[in-house]
């Protein structure tokens, strides 16, 4: 995940590949809450691990519930049997509509049955969006409900410490026009009392119905089965009780799949391709979501698939423009918008005005982005208008703290105009696919040349390596700490006890070289190198490694194999003289030999190991007098490598001057 405050998507030209989702939310949690209900222990397989579920997770286990990860990877909840083991708690739920509502609804039903008290909180979002509907629904069970704030929204105290009396003989009217999931809640939470035979009654159309179906679904497969008349009246058996079904899978995230199958449809197939595979859910997949198929399939998309696979490629295009009611598919239909960018004419997306109470205002959200990339846009209270750019411009995104927007959004990139994409706040689709954009950087493809690269090259111990790590780390970027090449080559060949003169030999270890950064360590097949790499004698072995040219030639393909997308920082020498000559910045990092010898020494000393600052002095002028003598690819700087000496500066100081550049680079820098 991206944890950064931006990432620059850069253009994209070509996706292809075999994408696994995560699983969905919207099952998840309902799948956990249900567990937790039951009576015996589920098995939950390919659980969502996100935002939400881990807030779920976590209230379960304050209300008593016992949670165990399985050997297999599946979670094993205990259920409660709708016992009621903790009776007073606060509940910090972030932004999780998904556990806010159920768990209200549910500890409202228990702790009048149990005499508990409860309170449920969010962060200020949550605050803002409305629970009222539901609240009016539990307050006519005769659950005792505060709102604490303003009236209508969380947070909640639910129970007042004494048991109440329920009444359950006349119809829960609930409205069905403002979000799915108050119905969805009741549902769930009502096998708990149904002792006669409780009826929900819709005021209203019922929006969202595909959310309704999931919840049917799950609540028969833990032993409930809820009668329907049409979408306004649903029937709860008396002595209906919550059993363990003991195994239960979650499906793919097919909302999430919606990002997949408008990549498939925009973008070209990468050579050697033949579009995008997307497994994990498919077409009998018991989420709504799924019938974004549908409407990606007017749009122009050549779409097929099986139970748990899809299978998409361009079709039409440009893509076609579309008049579509979306009650059916209310988050994946965000996706939608953003393919009409790439429309023949204006599209329309109707009866979506539960975007209004979702994460964001999201009707304006994403109305405010499309024009921000030159779209014209019309919004009304349940639709939304979108005719695409004459003439595209490059956007940063705001993401609402609205993990949709952000991964909807990426998909601009693949704009006619080969402009960038920032995303803001990219961390925020932790809430459900906290892996997204490293999937889908998996799976698209851009010329070389529009792959940024920032290179950091200067003699030794100037402290290259720290600064490229820290500003690889706030960029999102790869790095390339070629300096770990050589010392990585020298170890090896200590390893395989090949002679640091026998170039030939060298050059064939080089070329195989198995190297990976993670985490701000090295890895050479797996093993840890990072501190043997640091050592002294490791550096001397690498200057002369450095010296063959056939070693510097095998290396060279190796290197030019780490500018991968969204970007790279490559620290080292050479890097932008040699390696990457077009990279957009180079920087030539230098300080006096003394302060240099002076941080070698407080380093190693900080380590533990003995070092003397004269040989540490001495050892630093001949490897600057070596390599910038050298006949192969002396050091010296790039002519158009910005000097940064950064003798009297400390690391932040020197991070910020060189993301300061990088920004000024951008088509995103002030004007």
């Amino acid at each position: 995940m991206y944890a950064i405050n931006h990432l620059d998507v850069p253009p994209l030209r070509s996706a292809g590949g075999t994408v696994r989702l995560p699983g969905s939310k919207s099952i998840s949690n309902r799948v956990l809450l249900l567990a937790a209900l039951s009576i015996g222990h589920t098995d939950i397989a390919d659980l969502l691990d996100s935002d939400d579920t881990r807030v779920m997770l976590a209230a379960l286990a304050q209300l008593g519930c016992r949670i165990e990860p399985q050997p297999d990877g599946a979670l094993r909840v205990h259920g409660l049997g709708g016992a009621l083991p903790v009776k007073q708690a606060q509940l910090f739920l972030g932004n999780a509509g998904t556990a806010m509502r159920p768990l209200t609804a549910a500890l409202a039903l228990l702790a009048s049955e149990h005499g508990g008290a409860f309170e449920l909180s969010g962060i200020a979002r949550m605050h803002e969006r409305p629970i009222g509907d539901l609240v009016d629904a539990l307050r006519q069970l005769g659950c005792p409900v505060d709102c604490l704030g303003q009236e209508g929204y969380p947070p909640l105290r639910l129970g007042n410490g004494t048991p109440q009396a329920l009444t359950l003989d006349q119809p829960i009217r609930v409205r069905g026009d403002v979000s799915s999931q108050f119905l969805t809640a009741l549902l769930l939470a009502l096998p708990l009392v149904a002792r006669p035979n409780v009826v929900i009654e819709v005021v209203g159309e019922l929006i969202s119905r595909p959310y309704i179906e999931i919840t049917l679904n799950l609540l028969e497969r833990f032993g409930v089965t809820v009668r329907r008349d049409g979408w306004q009246r649903f029937t709860i058996p008396a002595g209906s009780r919550y059993t363990s079904p003991g195994r239960i899978p979650v499906e793919g995230d097919a909302s999430s799949a919606s990002y997949f199958i408008a990549l498939g449809a925009l973008a070209t197939p990468t050579p050697g391709t033949d579009g995008i595979t997307i497994e994990g859910v498919g077409l009998s997949s018991i989420q709504g979501d799924i019938r974004f198929v549908e409407a990606a399939r007017q749009m122009g998309a050549v779409v097929s698939g099986e139970a748990n696979r899809l299978h998409i490629r361009r079709g039409a295009w440009p893509l076609k423009a579309i008049d579509l009611d979306c009650n059916h598919i209310p988050d994946a239909a965000m996706t939608l918008a953003v393919m009409a960018l790439y429309a023949d004419g204006t599209t329309t997306l109707r009866n979506i005005a539960s975007w209004r109470v979702k994460e964001t205002d999201r009707i304006a959200a994403i109305a405010t982005e499309c024009r921000k990339l030159g779209a014209t846009v019309e919004e009304g209270a349940d639709f939304i208008r979108v005719t695409p750019p004459t003439e595209w411009r490059a956007a940063s995104i705001h993401t609402y703290d609205d993990h949709r927007i952000a991964m909807c959004f990426s998909l601009a990139a693949f704009n006619p105009a080969g402009l960038p994409v920032r995303i803001e706040d990219p961390k925020c689709v932790a809430k459900t696919f906290p892996d997204y954009f490293e999937t889908l950087f998996e799976v698209c493809a851009t010329p070389a040349q529009a792959i940024p690269v920032i290179c950091i090259d200067g003699p030794t111990a100037s402290g290259k390596g720290t600064l490229a790590s820290e500003v690889a780390q706030r960029l999102g970027y790869h790095l390339l700490d070629s300096g770990a090449l050589y010392r990585a080559t020298a170890l090896a060949a200590q390893d395989a006890g090949i002679d640091l003169d026998d170039e030939p030999a060298l050059a064939q270890l080089a070329a195989q070289l198995p190297l990976a950064f993670r985490d701000h360590k090295v890895f050479l097949g797996g093993r840890d190198i990072t501190d043997p790499l640091r050592l002294e004698s490791t550096g001397g072995m690498a200057s002369r490694v450095s010296q063959h040219l056939a070693v510097r030639t095998a290396l060279n393909a190796l290197q030019l194999g780490f500018r991968r997308l969204p970007g790279l920082v490559a620290d080292g020498r050479d890097m932008g003289t040699v390696i990457f000559p077009d990279a957009p910045l180079k920087v030539y990092l230098t300080a006096s030999a003394e302060q240099r010898a002076q941080r070698r020494h407080k380093q190693l000393i900080s380590k533990g190991i003995a070092a003397n600052i004269d040989s540490l002095l001495a050892d630093l002028k001949m490897r600057d007098h070596r390599d910038s003598s050298r006949a192969h690819a002396p050091l010296k700087p790039a002519e158009d490598a910005l000097l940064l000496d950064n003798s009297e500066l400390g690391i932040e100081q020197s991070v910020q001057q060189v993301l300061n550049w990088w920004q000024g680079k951008t088509v995103f820098s002030e004007p």
